[in-house]
């Protein structure tokens, strides 16, 4: 059966639930040897001599979502979280198993990813509105609001390429949340920024919650874990060690380090 003839197979998620994974396992083929330019690789590969060893990243990992929660993914870096975090916000394709989302997602996933880097700030805040489905007039009416909340008014008609990694932070986390998506995926971003920003960043994401928004999040953080989320998944070489209350997972993790 074909991968799209099993995505039409799967049931339809209870109207309680904001994303289901089950048993995803997420592959990478990795080059077993070293090829030092373009023509050497395709020759390679055109007779069939390139040689992959297989990497599983993620490994049959299960758990369901209800609305209006707050998950975090815990573990060590290489773990696999960020990568499940793609496939989640359908970035990556399991090799194995499904992924089911009900409601708008707004990932924020790779630091400047969105941003067109020889754009300015301005332009990249329509440029990103456009991507997330939203028109010009939608953005003039936000517009205040989003650079009001980055803090970044004076560095509006400035390349985002001359950003730092904490100005494309506040840039993003400020366009992502500028209308209250149902489901927020958060990973890692917010560290490279300020800790007054931080906080600022954490009570919009409790607003959020309040107002029903469902949150997945990866940091490694675990006092701000602790703080934002209900829930937790602890990955460990791709595997899901704990599913559980965020308690027992954050201290069964920091127990185990």
């Amino acid at each position: 059966m074909s991968r799209k003839s099993k995505k039409q197979a799967l049931a339809p998620l209870p109207s309680d639930v904001a994303i289901r994974v089950s048993d995803v396992t997420i592959r990478f083929n990795l080059a077993s040897e070293k090829v030092d330019n373009l023509k050497e690789y395709i020759i390679k590969l055109l007779k069939r001599q390139l040689l992959f060893q297989e990497f599983l990243a993620v490994k049959d990992v299960s758990f369901e979502i209800k609305k209006g929660e707050a998950w975090a993914l815990v573990g060590e870096n290489g773990s696999g979280k960020s990568t499940l975090l793609k496939a989640i916000s359908g970035i990556l394709h399991p090799y194995k198993g499904s992924v089911q989302i009900q409601g708008s997602v707004a990932p924020l996933i790779e630091l400047g990813a969105g941003f067109d880097a020889n754009l300015t700030a301005r332009e990249n805040i329509y440029l990103n509105g456009t991507v997330l489905g939203h028109s010009k007039k939608f953005m003039d009416e936000h517009f205040d609001e989003i650079v009001d909340f980055a803090e970044l008014e004076d560095f509006l008609d400035s390349p985002i390429k001359n950003f730092s990694s904490g100005m494309k932070a506040r840039l993003g986390f400020s366009i992502a949340t500028m209308v209250r998506p149902e489901i927020l995926i958060v990973d890692e971003i917010l560290a490279v920024g300020d800790y007054k920003f931080r906080q600022k960043c954490e009570q919009r994401m409790t607003e959020m919650l309040s107002g029903g928004t469902t949150l997945l999040y990866v940091s490694h953080d675990i006092h701000t874990v602790r703080k934002l989320c209900t829930h937790a998944v602890w990955l460990e070489k791709g595997n899901a060690k704990m599913v559980g209350d965020v308690k027992t997972v954050c201290d069964a993790y920091m127990g185990g380090r």
